[in-house]
């Protein structure tokens, strides 16, 4: 077939299926792509303007400031998107952003708007086969093979997130094995087994024999975690044995939801989402909940271990967090992701005389490496980064970035998965910065990608600040204008399990105390990420929190609500003056503030073990813990797999903004009330945070009269 043929039979193939021999794609413009070989960057020629900004308030100001912002009922479209970001820093670059008329995160949200589908919405779209893209309506209420509302629903919520959720945090575990591995094998890498007793302790519980060396004992718990992760989903997981509440188990083994091992579980899930297999929305439904134990126990938990085991487990102490702890006279190497294990090991080398000396040979003050997203709150709770001079600190949420490159400092942008946004290239481009992905698992147009090898990670380390030494070279010899917003918070970090149990003098007695006399009355995890919606942008989660602590329920908080919580003061003891009496008493007595950030959203793993422990000293199951997990703005994919995780383990989970799972009342009914019924856990969805805080209290009291508590 000719070229020419072969264009009309596009063109012909579109007239048949759209009704005109138009594509939207064709009708896209060279600016409009993020491959920098293709786009015509028109931001070169616009000046960057610094100055035209209004400047965000600083210290006490700043949080009375964020805390009347909050009481506003003004967070609607109008004034999108100031009226909703609380970050200081990030209102100053969206400005410098918005006004070159560059793409950026919060724009792109309002261009969407109003035509987001409404199908989609509701999980009433399907595109599985030639046959559609099929929506379901009152016109047509079933698809053209056959599928109703229901079985589509269900399909899609299992297919479009249960499954690729799981799949990444299993996937993520697979290469915190690898790199166990690798650390026991070859000590030249660079990788470090820094929580020995913690790689003792676990190897143990999983029926390991310990008498062993330490290299080597790494090198067995390691496999032992790949097999099962890759075992077959018919065969019982060893880590979920391993490590799961009893009672659960018991109860998961009663309604075959006990999960084999996780890749094999994936693929029979997404096996059974294929054209004409399974049409029965329950089913699809439970099997989400038996991949939210898979998520738990082969991707987040046994994950948590591996990285404390390289990483060192959770110190509490106060460190710093926001764009201020940039500086534009040093070599700034910012690294984004959920991974942090390159990262630490460049922080290793940073941290070195000879590399701090090779940055100075360029002229700068020194070299810093400071975290970003998830990856970030990892690297201020871990033990093994405290006090190294390489590092920096952490910058901030998911929805920062893009304005973090136009300070004009970053150097290097070193990245893995997940929450790396695709227009990253373009930015970099425009402000000088070097991004280098540090995982073939995700790559970006006309970005270098360095094979991920735990084997060679001081060597591709040692490669990343190379690359970072020219780029700020190419910096200074350039004279571009750069812009630092003056903004950092004071943050008390570093608690988990361990860390918790250790401040109360080693078990969980104090607190069950505090919470038996009423001075606690529960706990909320606020967890996940933030989002661009109007309404949200961090404020949804930070008028949820205020309400419950000042509820007497104490928070604690992983993901980019994390960043919310620091830069609003909220993880600041002194925010033990915004609690209610009871818990204002209890954190005033122990010196810590009312929202504990446990880290990460892959750290959810560790407050599923705290809650599993306190269950243990009470004798009771997972599922009569006064207890509520909450994702106020959630994102993505993984969200959704640990919703099912709290499900799994018998929790009330809050979801906002509404997943797309209104298309169906049975599916709605499941989620909400049956699940519940079963002895698991169940989905409430409330965007309203005042309404959100009042059914969180309700099923704390709820709990704590079924505990026979007061």
């Amino acid at each position: 077939m000719f070229e020419n043929d072969i264009k009309q039979s596009y063109e012909k193939s579109a007239k048949t299926m759209r009704g005109d021999n138009k594509t939207f794609g064709a009708q896209l413009k060279p600016e409009d792509y993020n491959d920098t070989k293709i786009h015509i960057n028109p931001y070169k020629s616009v000046e960057t303007n610094y100055n035209n900004i209004e400047k965000s308030p600083e210290g006490e100001m700043l949080h009375r400031w964020q805390r009347e912002h909050i009481n506003k009922e003004y967070q609607s479209k109008e004034g999108y998107p100031l009226n909703v970001i609380l970050d200081p820093a990030m209102r100053e670059m969206y400005q410098v952003v918005h006004d070159m008329e560059m793409t950026n995160v919060f724009d792109r949200f309002a261009q969407q708007q109003p035509t987001q589908c409404k199908y989609c919405i509701e999980g009433l779209s399907c595109q599985l086969c030639a046959n559609g893209p099929c929506r379901i309506s009152t016109k047509s209420p079933r698809g053209t093979c056959g599928v109703d509302a229901h079985t589509m629903v269900a399909r899609n919520f299992v297919y479009r997130h249960v499954t690729i959720g799981t799949s990444a945090n299993i996937f993520h575990a697979h290469q915190a094995a690898r790199t166990l591995k690798a650390a026991g094998e070859h000590p030249e890498s660079g990788l470090k087994i820094r929580d020995e007793e913690k790689l003792k302790k676990f190897s143990e519980m999983a029926g390991l024999k310990i008498d062993k060396s330490i290299n080597q004992l790494a090198v067995d718990f390691a496999n032992w975690v790949i097999e099962d992760i890759h075992g077959p989903y018919h065969i019982p997981s060893r880590t979920v044995e391993a490590f799961a509440p009893s009672k659960r188990k018991d109860l998961w083994n009663k309604l075959g939801l006990f999960p084999g091992g996780g890749y094999s579980e994936v693929a029979y899930s997404q096996t059974t989402c294929m054209t004409n297999f399974r049409s029965d929305p329950i089913e699809f439904l439970l099997n989400s909940v038996r991949l939210g134990i898979a998520n738990e126990y082969q991707g987040l938990f046994i994950l948590n271990i591996m990285q404390e085991i390289l990483m060192g487990t959770q110190e509490i102490k106060m460190t710093k967090q926001n764009m201020g702890l940039l500086k534009e006279n040093m070599i700034n190497v910012v690294t984004n992701g959920h991974m942090p294990l390159l990262a630490h090991v460049a922080i290793d080398l940073a941290s070195t005389n000879e590399w701090q000396q090779k940055a100075k040979n360029m002229g700068a003050e020194g070299i810093q490496i400071l975290g970003h997203v998830c990856e970030g709150q990892q690297l201020i709770n871990y033990e093994g980064t405290h006090n190294t001079k390489g590092y920096g600190g952490q910058e901030g949420e998911w929805l920062s970035q893009e304005y973090l490159l136009a300070t004009g400092v970053i150097d290097l942008f070193m990245f893995d998965y997940n929450c790396t946004v695709p227009t990253m290239p373009l930015f970099a481009e425009r402000f000088g910065t070097k991004l280098l992905s540090v995982h073939p698992v995700i790559k970006l147009q006309g970005t270098e990608t360095i094979d991920f090898i735990p084997e060679k990670m001081k060597e591709q380390a040692e490669k990343a600040l190379d690359m970072a030494l020219e780029a700020y070279s190419n910096r200074k010899a350039s004279k571009r204008k750069t812009y630092v917003p003056n903004h950092v918070s004071e943050c008390m970090v570093g608690f988990s399990t361990e860390s918790v149990k250790k401040a109360l003098g080693g078990s969980f007695k104090p607190l069950i105390e505090q919470i038996v006399n009423g001075n606690i009355r529960g706990i909320a995890t606020i967890v996940g990420c933030t989002t661009a919606r109007y309404g949200q942008g961090g404020s949804n989660i930070f008028k949820i929190t205020k309400g419950l602590i000042e509820n007497n329920i104490l928070v604690l908080s992983g993901g980019c609500t994390s960043a919310v919580m620091e830069y609003t003061g909220l993880t600041n003891p002194k925010a033990a003056n915004e609690a209610g009496e009871g818990l204002k008493a209890v954190c005033t007595k122990l010196g810590i503030p009312p929202v504990l950030t446990y880290g990460a959203c892959v750290d959810i793993g560790k407050m599923t073990q705290t809650a599993k422990e306190i269950a243990d000293e009470l004798d009771v199951d997972t599922n009569m813990l006064p207890l509520v997990i909450g994702a106020p703005e959630y994102l993505e994919q993984k969200a959704v797999a640990d919703a099912c995780t709290a499900v799994a383990l018998g929790w009330l989970v809050h979801v906002a903004p509404v997943p797309s799972i209104t298309g169906s009342d049975v599916v709605v009914k499941t989620l909400t009330e049956t699940t519940e019924s079963l002895g698991l856990g169940k989905v409430v969805v409330e965007m309203d945070a005042e309404k959100t805080i009042e059914i969180y209290k309700e099923h704390i009291e709820k709990k704590r009269k079924e505990l026979g508590l007061t």
